[in-house]
């Protein structure tokens, strides 16, 4: 895993287009749901994906909308898991009930 520099994440932002990038270190996205209950399902899938490759994002719960934070802390930055991760994660939410919209 290896840091990214600037020009490269501003390729991969065009890749994840609702995602975007806090501090320089950090790519954020906000999904919002009809209900809370659809919600919870979201993260739970989220928090599975994430064991299983050992890469865990910051997850914020505010009742229908679900905030995701990612970062590799290790490498002080982001890097290609973090998009990789965020292209996996925004699969997901086309696979659910999600209402689209990112506010």
């Amino acid at each position: 895993m290896k840091k990214l520099n600037e020009a490269t994440i501003s390729q991969k932002l065009r890749s994840i287009e609702k995602w975007e990038l806090k501090d320089g270190k950090w790519i954020e996205r906000r999904y919002r749901f009809k209900d809370y209950l659809e919600g919870i399902r979201f993260v739970n899938k989220l928090a599975e994906r994430s064991e299983e490759v050992n890469h865990h994002p910051f997850i914020t719960i505010q009742y229908k909308l679900i905030i995701v934070e990612l970062t590799s802390w290790h490498e002080k930055g982001l890097t290609d898991v973090d998009f990789d991760l965020a292209d996996e994660f925004d699969c997901i939410f086309e696979g659910t009930d999600g209402s689209e919209g990112s506010h």
